[in-house]
């Protein structure tokens, strides 16, 4: 039987990528199937377009794949337990800084952008990687906190959680700063500063 609408005339690899940038920089709701053919390129119909990528959903799930297995990858010497607790935190802060900054893509972190999406309960289940995504990110701060604490680094009666929830804070609050424009170098200055929290809680 032949196949609906008419042959590829596109790279379905870069095609994806395409399509990664644009739900990046605006989200899943508000990028609309011509938004997509037309990033996609290649006047592709939209029968090509449910033939090859079988709904919009389903493309944004194969894009945030790609996404947590290439940009996401900065957060993961969070759980690398041969960095100490404080370097590993400041490596996965300074990492994200770079990588949302620099040029080639979207400003900003897709991971923290997508908690800025509706609520509603159909949307949530399809940006649920993300949020997934972001759980792990904060659990490995708290697991390095945990880490501090285990090993004397840090005073025995920290707050782990509230410990964890400022540098949580401040990593999503880099997306913002990168989509308003601010630069690496004043996110770097902005992380040894931070990085001052855990000297206070430091043992002595």
């Amino acid at each position: 039987m032949a196949q609906m609408g008419r042959p590829r005339t596109f790279d379905r690899d870069a095609a994806v990528d395409q399509a990664l940038h644009l739900f990046w920089e605006q989200g899943y709701e508000s990028t609309s199937l011509a938004q997509l053919k037309a990033a996609i390129g290649g006047g592709i119909s939209a029968p090509s377009f449910y033939a090859a990528f079988a709904s919009k959903e389903a493309l944004f799930q194969e894009c945030m794949a790609r996404y947590l297995a290439t940009y996401a990858q900065v957060n993961d010497c969070l759980w690398d337990k041969t960095i100490a607790p404080k370097a590993a935190i400041e490596l996965s802060l300074r990492r994200s800084a770079r990588m949302q900054c620099e040029r080639g893509h979207p400003k900003g972190c897709m991971v923290a952008l997508g908690a800025m999406s509706a609520p509603s309960p159909e949307l949530s289940e399809v940006t649920a990687p993300l949020t997934r995504s972001r759980a792990r990110t904060r659990a490995g701060i708290k697991a390095c906190i945990d880490r501090g604490i285990a090993d004397g680094t840090l005073r025995a009666d920290v707050d782990a959680r509230a410990l964890s929830m400022v540098f949580d804070s401040f990593l999503l609050g880099l997306s913002t700063l990168a989509r308003d424009g601010v630069g690496i170098q004043a996110m770097e200055a902005a992380i040894s500063q931070v990085m001052g929290v855990w000297d206070v809680a430091a043992a002595q």
